[in-house]
């Protein structure tokens, strides 16, 4: 039997956990590496920091967080710093899997880069986890040592004091004073380190995916893997210069978030500005006081930002507006061609596939249409089968490209992975000149009375209706149609629920769309439920359903 031995490169791994639970071979997607050439041996901690350094961009702004502005030189340094610490006094060999627990700060960045150039594979977790799914992802990735913004450390610590395999956590100050352990260790080490010089194809990153139920899912991603997505997305789709400025909503720990705000501008020279609460209000701060160019977050929070542009505030730094995590309305879109005078582009992109594999382009985008597929992905649209169905006709997304799905010992790779595509869960169509529009996630389709309803459609009509703030659809179950369309709405300053609304409101969505996808059902709310991303959880509107 072919062993992912037999196909990778060199490791230099001495702890082969990740290499030893990769899928089995016969179950990977196909990928697709042309114009992705990277060396066997490369890390890409280096590739982030003292590669650009040699580059020049050395006195180059990097990071600006905390109050505190990083060059190129002084975050290289400092995580050079970081990773004799890791190695010398705390014990972290190549292979070993380190937890990161943080919100989005410098010195998260700092200790991510830090583990990969000591050759350990990375877990970055979100400060909002508690100890017992802290635990879960501990567990499943045996994960021996966590390295924990100390204002975040109760948690991590009572799991730590469960876990069979976590030997060690270390805090670090995440506030720019560097007063803590880590900190302290790493305070008279020398700026020179010699990298672990890890394989191409040696697990860099494990990312577990935000699913809504059943056990966590770690997806497993490679040194090359990391510079691919800034090699094709960023490069082909963005156009980064030195000159951008990033910024964004996403956590760190999510690998939108850890793209966007930390790979993308730390591989072309740029500038990542973070922010450790990224509510609307603070990302209009944050783009006035430093100009940013790029930004990534959610429709929801964009909808916010436009709001705040009728009270004066100025965004017209921005050159890109990334929005991804869930499908854009397109009354958000337009709105904000309308006030800008620059298109928002639309994306999508998965954990298992690291980032955005299909977008819009600057010259090339329109509202309700995700694009085409980043330089390098492939994509077609399928039947249950893997038969790809007519243009037109809504199905399973199917795509392919440099990156590709590798659950770590799951037996769910098989439903992910179908005849060497990735099939991502997503409902879309094609049409007769290859754009891809989508419909829903394929389990938000609602089925009411035999007639398929892809509820961000709804919304999207919704939205249209002055009287509308956000709103997000789901399909109740129902005993006649099967199913109904329900419409969960806050409403916009200056209206007020009443059933004589809900009839607006449903006639708005009849004369905008086919009449039988209206919401037969109408909750009035003051706030949808949320992830800590601004991505609509829908799913919990479900379970009250």
């Amino acid at each position: 039997m072919t062993t992912a031995n037999d196909v990778l490169g060199p490791s230099a791994h001495v702890d082969t956990f990740t290499r030893d639970n990769l899928p089995p071979v016969d179950q990977w997607p196909d990928f697709l590496l042309d114009g992705f050439d990277y060396p066997e041996r490369l890390n890409a901690g280096v590739e982030l920091t003292d590669r650009l350094v040699e580059q020049g961009h050395g006195d180059r702004v990097a990071l600006i967080g905390n109050g505190r502005r990083r060059t190129y030189k002084e975050l290289a340094d400092w995580t050079n710093r970081l990773a004799h610490a890791l190695v010398e006094d705390i014990g972290v060999k190549p292979g070993n899997r380190v937890l990161i627990r943080s919100a989005n700060n410098p010195a998260m960045v700092a200790a991510w880069l830090a583990a990969m150039k000591a050759g350990a594979v990375v877990v970055n977790t979100m400060p909002m986890l508690r100890a017992g799914e802290l635990a879960k992802i501990v567990d499943k990735a045996e994960v021996e040592f966590a390295l924990c913004d100390t204002r975040l450390m109760d948690e991590m610590v009572t799991c730590a004091k469960e876990s069979a395999f976590l030997k060690k956590v270390v805090g670090f100050d995440g506030t720019s004073n560097h007063d803590a352990e880590l900190d302290r260790l790493a305070l008279e080490k020398s700026v020179k380190f010699d990298a672990v010089p890890t394989g191409r194809d040696d697990v860099a990153l494990l990312g577990f995916t935000s699913g809504t139920t059943g056990s966590p899912k770690a997806t497993m991603h490679f040194h090359r893997d990391i510079l691919a997505i800034a090699d094709g997305y960023a490069r082909e789709v963005l156009n980064v210069t030195p000159d951008d400025v990033f910024v964004g909503s996403p956590p760190l720990a999510f690998t939108f978030g850890l793209g966007g705000l930390a790979v993308f501008p730390l591989r072309f020279g740029a500038t990542a500005a973070l922010l450790e609460k990224a509510s609307p209000p603070n990302m209009i701060d944050i783009i006035q006081t430093y100009r940013a160019t790029v930004a990534f977050t959610a429709p929801t929070a964009y909808r916010v930002m436009l709001r705040a542009m009728d009270e004066g505030a100025d965004l017209s730094s921005l050159r890109a507006a990334v929005s991804a995590g869930e499908t854009l309305p397109a009354p958000v879109y337009e709105e904000w061609i309308a006030k800008t005078g620059k298109p928002m582009l639309d994306g999508i992109g998965a954990t298992e596939m690291l980032h955005i594999f299909i977008t819009n382009r600057f010259d090339d985008h329109r509202p309700a249409c995700t694009g085409k597929p980043v330089a390098g992905y492939e994509a077609k649209v399928v039947d249950q089968n893997g038969q790809e169905v007519p243009r037109g006709t809504v199905g399973r997304l199917a795509v392919r490209g440099p990156t590709g799905c590798r659950y770590m010992a799951d037996d769910r790779q098989k439903d992910y992975v179908l005849d060497g595509w990735n099939i991502t869960g997503d409902a879309f169509s094609m049409d007769e000149d290859g754009y891809l529009h989508f419909a829903a996630r394929n389990d938000d389709m609602i089925i009411s009375s035999g007639y398929n309803i892809a509820g961000p459609e709804v919304e999207a009509a919704l939205l249209a209706h002055d009287a509308v703030a956000e709103c997000a659809v789901v399909g109740r179950p129902d005993e006649e149609r099967g199913a109904i369309v329900e419409a969960h709405v806050v409403l916009a300053d200056g209206h007020a629920p009443s059933p004589e609304m809900v009839k607006v409101l449903q006639d708005h969505v009849k004369a905008t769309i086919a009449p039988f996808k209206y919401p037969r059902s109408i909750r009035f709310v003051e706030a949808l439920p949320k992830t800590e991303t601004g991505k609509i959880q829908r799913f919990r509107l479900k379970a009250d359903a």
